[in-house]
């Protein structure tokens, strides 16, 4: 299995959920702007979000998939399905009462996340109401993340690649179809969050039926797999998704900020989890199965090899983004956004966050492919020393940034906050020795910044005045757009060709 082509694949059904995505937004934004209702639904869906990424895609995963992988290379079909049979047994039955609790604690969940909402009875009314109804997302999505990662262990990524396509479809037909029934409309959103749950657990469970790994009901910790899973994932908790935490954090400094400032935030942020989804999350899932592997056999140089492949990569295709991202940052947010409730002001103040985020994009998709660096080796402590590190940088920021910049201020915390915490990851590894980087990194390096400069400058020279984004008709604007992307993405990888670099360079086999 090569693993361009394979992140390809699951950048195409990344790039495919993305896109279904931003139709959603731009459907939420045209239909309820940015005041209080999204800000009450963005609140209510990032509690669940929070956890899904701390204790699914984050801890569990992380702490999961390497031990799996060391089961399925080592011990056998039985006692991987053991482990299968029990993990997800203890995961139903923890999530079931995690539920139950946040049903329950709601009022108490919203005060500690949004505490300006207190000061507003009739936002934080809502923002209670919406979150019942959202928390039992998180039942599901872990779930789904349990699946997907036994399927990316055994080599079936297309499958979790093409899952949050069906949240986002979920979405949209709460938005287009279910709104006009609920009271506000704006809790179709919420009920659109519990459906796209269950969509996804019921899309995968078919193929692992095929692969004979279904889960069975076999509670119990006595089995040293599961123990092991246990002691990896607390101090993971803080580990993998410190910048979930940064975010939640920035939420409740946004909650006593302009209202509007928690829906600029998120929109800037998914366009940002844009490239970092095609990007990070694609390589870092492609990559921890093959570390694991490397791992198990004693292969230091493979592993080191490896690391330095998704690095340079990284480099090549998320320098470039993030400087499209600044660049275009008018265009992108007017053509997607500009409709309905959502007007010029939210546009300008859409944009500050969106340049702030850029400025981190780089470090942000490192440390998907740097933490996983650690986690194949079954080492959660280096990485949770860092992480801890990271966010008391990060929250200094906060209150540095926050009076002069406002929620700009935030954006930039994080991105800074991310990139301190990829700088300190890459000194770790070459300290501890798990990384030797491979010989041409500086000649390298100014190729791929020689190229996005020049991309750069083109595309400023090539996107026009900003009055005419603000009040150009969409089909002008989506066909500007287009062309600019296409321009920038013939400039950028013809100067690399020019400059020596080629694509096949970077074909490389998964671990067998």
């Amino acid at each position: 299995m090569n693993l361009l082509h394979t992140l390809a694949k699951i950048s195409s059904l990344t790039l495919v959920s993305r896109i279904f995505g931003f139709v959603r937004d731009t459907i939420v934004a045209r239909t309820f702007g940015a005041g209080i209702y999204t800000d009450a639904f963005f609140i209510a869906l990032k509690i669940p979000n929070l956890l899904r990424r701390l204790f699914a895609e984050g801890a569990f995963s992380q702490a999961f998939v390497p031990i799996l992988a060391e089961y399925k290379n080592r011990r056998g079909q039985e006692e991987t399905r053991l482990l299968i049979d029990h993990a997800a047994s203890l995961l139903f039955l923890a999530l079931i009462i995690i539920t139950i609790l946040g049903i329950l604690a709601a009022p108490a969940i919203v005060w500690l996340s949004a505490p300006g909402f207190a000061d507003e009875p009739q936002k934080f009314a809502i923002t209670v109401r919406m979150l019942r109804i959202t928390f039992p997302y998180i039942l599901f999505i872990a779930l789904v993340s349990l699946a997907g990662g036994i399927l990316n262990t055994w080599s079936n990524f297309a499958v979790p690649a093409f899952t949050p396509v069906l949240f986002n479809l979920s979405l949209i037909a709460a938005a287009l179809l279910l709104a006009p029934y609920c009271h506000p409309p704006a809790m179709a959103l919420a009920w659109g969050v519990l459906l796209g749950g269950i969509l996804q657990l019921a899309w995968q469970l078919p193929f692992l039926r095929r692969l004979k790994l279904l889960p069975h009901w076999r509670p119990t910790r006595h089995d040293d797999g599961i123990r092991r899973i246990l002691r990896q994932m607390g101090p993971a908790i803080f580990g993998v998704s410190i910048s979930q935490i940064s975010l939640l954090i920035n939420t409740i400094f946004a909650s006593f900020l302009a209202t509007g400032s928690v829906s600029w935030l998120y929109y800037a942020d998914r366009l940002m989890e844009f490239p970092t989804g095609i990007l990070g999350v694609a390589l870092g899932t492609i990559l921890l199965p093959s570390l694991s592997k490397h791992y198990a056999d004693n292969d230091v140089v493979q592993y080191s090899e490896l690391l330095d492949w998704g690095l340079r990569l990284t480099l090549m295709l998320a320098l470039p983004a993030a400087v499209g991202l600044a660049v275009l940052a008018l265009p992108l947010i007017s053509t997607l956004f500009l409709y309905g409730h959502f007007k010029v002001y939210d546009v300008w103040m859409t944009r500050q966050a969106l340049v702030a985020y850029s400025i981190g994009l780089l470090g942000l998709i490192m440390v998907k492919i740097l933490a996983p660096g650690f986690y194949a080796r079954q080492n959660i402590k280096t990485p949770v020393k860092i992480a801890l590190m990271t966010l008391a940088a990060t929250q200094i920021m906060n209150l540095l940034f926050i009076a002069p910049l406002q929620h700009a201020g935030l954006a930039l915390a994080i991105g800074l906050g991310a990139c301190l915490n990829a700088g300190v990851l890459l000194w770790q590894l070459r300290r501890q020795r798990i990384y030797s980087p491979l010989p041409g990194w500086p000649a390298f390096m100014l190729k791929i910044i020689l190229a996005s400069n020049l991309m750069a400058w083109t595309l400023v020279a090539a996107s026009g005045h900003d009055s005419d984004w603000l009040t150009g008709h969409f089909s002008t604007r989506i066909l500007h757009l287009c062309l600019l992307l296409v321009l920038a993405v013939t400039v950028y990888f013809a100067s690399l060709r020019i400059m020596g670099i080629r694509v096949k360079t970077f074909l490389r086999h998964a671990a067998g």
